[in-house]
Formats: C-alpha cells, sequence, structure tokens
C-alpha cells in the first residue's frame, strides 16, 4: 500500500474516531497545553480476557456476558488479543473473531484496541488489516522476539515503519520484556514517534525513569505513552502518560477508573491511597499468578474467568487461597 493512500486512510479514521469520542475526551497527560492528540487514548483500557469453555473453545457467550458489565464502567475502550488474552494460544481465525464479537457489543463511543503483531513484518501486516476489517480502531503492535539478538533499532524501525505505512487504522507500539525479553530501544521509539500513523506506546516493564524520558522525547509528536500495568500506574501518570492498560481492570476496573480521575484532576494524596491499596493485587494477577491468577479473581467479581488454554494450569488450592488472601486484606473482598 503506497504511504499516501495510508496516511489517507488513517486521516479518515481518525477524523470519524474524533466525530464519536467520548465526552470525557481531553488533552493526555502526555501532551503539553494546547495540543490535542489526533485519537484520544486518555483512560483506562482492560486487556481483556479470553472465555474458554471447559473444552478449551473460545466461548463467545461468556464474552459477550462479560462486556455486557464492562461497558457500565467508565473505560475509555478496551484491549483485545493482548498478553492477557492468552493471544499466542488462538488461531488466527479466532483471533477475528473475538474482535468481531466485542465489536458487536462495544458502543461507538469506547475504542476497540486489537494485538496485531507476529514474528514477521508481513503477517503483522496482514493480521492487522484484518483487525481493521474486523472493527478494530487501533493495532496494538507486540514487538517481535523469537530472533531476539537480531531486532537491533534499525530492524525494528523497520519492522513498524512498514506496518505503520501499510496499517490502514492507527497503530500503538507494544514493549513487554517480560514475556519477550526485549525492551524497544529508546532510539527506536523516538524515531517511530514521529511516524504519522503510529500514535503511541503501551510499555509495560515499570521502569519510570524510562516512561518519564518517553514523553519527554515525544513531547512534539502526536504520540502518547501507556502504563501497562496498574502497579504504576499513578506513578506513570506523575511522568506524564495519558492512560493505563492495566491486566487489574479485567477485575476492579471502577477502582482504576477512579485512580484515573483523581490524577487528572490533582487529587493526589487520594489517588496515593488507592494506589497502594492496588499494588499487592496487581502483582498477585501479573507476575506472581498470571493469566490463571486473573481469570480466578474475575470469578470472584462476577465475571466469567473460566479456565485458560494448555499449557497453562489452573491455580493450586494454596495459591487461590493466597490470591484470596491478597485481595482480602487490600479490602477488595
Amino acid at each position: 500500500m503506497a504511504l499516501s493512500t495510508c496516511l489517507t486512510a488513517s486521516l479518515r479514521r481518525a477524523l470519524a474516531a474524533l466525530h464519536w469520542a467520548a465526552p470525557r475526551q481531553c488533552r493526555g497527560l502526555s501532551n503539553p497545553p494546547g495540543s490535542e492528540p489526533s485519537l484520544n487514548l486518555g483512560g483506562i483500557f482492560p486487556p481483556l480476557t479470553t472465555p474458554f469453555s471447559p473444552t478449551q473453545e473460545v466461548d463467545s457467550a461468556q464474552l459477550e456476558g462479560n462486556l455486557h458489565r464492562y461497558v457500565n464502567i467508565p473505560f475509555r475502550g478496551l484491549v483485545v488479543l493482548g498478553s492477557n488474552g492468552e493471544y499466542p494460544y488462538l488461531a488466527p481465525h479466532e483471533k477475528v473473531e473475538v474482535v468481531s464479537c466485542v465489536r458487536r457489543a462495544l458502543p461507538r463511543d469506547r475504542l476497540l484496541l486489537a494485538g496485531s503483531g507476529c514474528e514477521s513484518t508481513q503477517a503483522t501486516i496482514k493480521l492487522t488489516v484484518s483487525m481493521a476489517e474486523a472493527g478494530a480502531d487501533v493495532a496494538l503492535v507486540v514487538t517481535p522476539c523469537y530472533y531476539r539478538g537480531a531486532m537491533t533499532s534499525a530492524a525494528l524501525i523497520h519492522h513498524y515503519t512498514e506496518v505503520g505505512d501499510a496499517s490502514p487504522i492507527p497503530v500503538v507500539l507494544y514493549s513487554v520484556p517480560a514475556n519477550t525479553g526485549l525492551d524497544l530501544p529508546m532510539e527506536a521509539i523516538i524515531t517511530l514517534a514521529q511516524h504519522p500513523n503510529i500514535i503511541g506506546i503501551k510499555d509495560s516493564g515499570g521502569d519510570i525513569t524510562r516512561m518519564g524520558l518517553m514523553v519527554h522525547k515525544t513531547r512534539q509528536e502526536d504520540f502518547q505513552v501507556l502504563a501497562g500495568s496498574a502497579g504504576f500506574l499513578l506513578a506513570s501518570y506523575a511522568v506524564g502518560a495519558s492512560g493505563g492498560i492495566c491486566a487489574l481492570a479485567n477485575v476492579l476496573g471502577d477502582p482504576l477508573c477512579q485512580l484515573d480521575r483523581l490524577c487528572r484532576e490533582g487529587h493526589w494524596q487520594e489517588a496515593r491511597d488507592l494506589q497502594h491499596r492496588l499494588i499487592e493485587p496487581n502483582t498477585a494477577v501479573t507476575r506472581r499468578f498470571g493469566i490463571p491468577g486473573l481469570k480466578k479473581a474475575m470469578e470472584w467479581f462476577g465475571y466469567y474467568g473460566g479456565p485458560c488454554r494448555a499449557p497453562l494450569a489452573p491455580l493450586s488450592t494454596a495459591h487461590v487461597e493466597e490470591l484470596r488472601s491478597t485481595f482480602s486484606v487490600n479490602g477488595w473482598l
């Protein structure tokens, strides 16, 4: 696809998004005064889990049931096919079906971000186009990592530039070193932020110094930084992040939206108190127990969690009790 054609399509998409943008749309915390992003990512996005039946098939009915509850929470939008969606375990046709299912259930004033990163540039472009056709507003593209030793800044810049050129929807970079073993280099981020179809990054590394530098070095661009975890959400806002894509939002969506609101209104003491109560539960459903822990916690709050796909295994009884205790001692159960 020619660059001019891509940019025309992207401009049309951005203008359409602005037409139906949420009423709460405001300047992202990472944008200087007077600067409005073309597509505002400010706010909280839960990276949805993928519900599976007892036979480990995608369960669309349970997904729709969860969505009916999520639409009542003031999320900026939803993320599908991220790490918490067991993205690597879904077949290509399942990925498209999940995006289509969510788009049908999601009000138009909520953004839909869809994971489309693959190991090859060609496959990433193909899946990104499919995600757009299925109704995604933004593509979330994780770093290719299988040949991580060859993933230099130059290689990653080339990869993302090709994807950005070809994508009919805006692209958000996704750096998740805990899963990929690869941190998207700062020099690559700064270069890619200048691409007119690359509008932000989800950074899950948790290095606040690095996030602050991203905000600082891209402040002249139409580029937004999103925190990749609830454990450092307040700190991310303090250095200028626009929002957060947080696994814990699958469970505690309202409190995370409250934290977002407190930070935007400058109520830092209240925000700090709330952030403190979220740190241990967040660690429990991410680093400590992962997706099986996240799905188990969802069930305690009225959502469908269900099984994971093998080889992800369910929690032991002892781990379930430890997880429940973590939520209880912080006042959530």
